[in-house]
């Protein structure tokens, strides 16, 4: 069995983060292992409280994971602070931790920071170069690139920006986009409009961690990139039809077959 890493934070209210990270392992075929970097009090009705881990801490965490396991890909989700971000990246170099999916969690679905400002520089300038493949929605792309992005032309742009600022392949997620959800795969060599039927999304949360993790594992199944990802958006779409309606908010998504 191949083992993934994902280094995210928690969701107490188990829809995003760390939890649906492993529980997308789980269904996709791989053994999930965590570093923690936050702890969130959090539920489907919004964040209450963010206590970011000390960044030796999180070091410890992949150090030891790292040292035993035989590490196949590795998802970075939630990073809280710079000092986190720079641990990271190191650790990265340190056990040459490959291929890395980053997915650059900023707001939270309710509006809640979960990146402190200073992070965005370190995590441009730190992990971009680092990451196989990036995985941002429209608002974080838009604060990565500075660029206002409200078409499939303007995702084309910002992914360009994102290629030359270090990015080995970028996928952008246009859900935040009208019509039909259409996700734009753009690396070195060629591009991708990825397009599905838009399902109501406004009763869930953690498609974004879900969609990074889910590229994680069938990384390290074998997949190659392009095929990863198409075989996530398809897994995200089937875990948004069987979202079991828990909660009083955005709950979480469904497990597929």
């Amino acid at each position: 069995m191949r083992t993934v890493l994902t280094i995210a934070g928690s969701d107490s209210g188990g829809g995003a983060g760390i939890q649906a990270d492993l529980r997308t392992f789980q269904a996709l075929g791989v053994f999930g292992t965590s570093a923690i970097t936050a702890i969130t009090a959090q539920n489907t009705l919004g964040v209450r409280a963010v206590h970011a881990v000390d960044a030796s801490m999180v070091a410890a965490q992949i150090d030891a994971v790292a040292e035993d396991f035989t590490i196949a890909a590795t998802k970075i989700g939630m990073l809280a602070n710079a000092a986190i971000v720079r641990a990271v990246a190191a650790a990265l170099d340190r056990h040459t931790l490959e291929p890395v999916v980053l997915d650059p969690v900023m707001i939270a679905k309710g509006g809640d920071a979960l990146l402190a400002g200073d992070a965005v520089a370190a995590l441009r300038s730190e992990l971009l170069p680092r990451a196989a493949v990036l995985t941002p929605n429209i608002p974080e792309a838009e604060v990565l690139t500075g660029l206002t992005i409200t078409s499939v032309a303007a995702m084309r742009e910002a992914a360009a920006h994102l290629l030359r600022a270090g990015a080995r392949a970028v996928v952008i997620k246009g859900g935040h986009l009208e019509g039909p959800a259409i996700d734009l795969f753009v690396d070195a060599r060629s591009s991708e409009e990825l397009r599905a039927p838009r399902l109501e999304t406004a009763h869930t949360h953690g498609t974004g961690c879900t969609f990074a993790s889910a590229i994680a594992a069938r990384l390290a199944l074998g997949d190659d990139l392009l095929a990863a990802v198409r075989a996530a958006k398809a897994y995200v779409h089937r875990a948004i039809e069987r979202a079991p309606g828990l909660g009083h908010g955005h709950g979480p998504l469904g497990t597929p077959d």
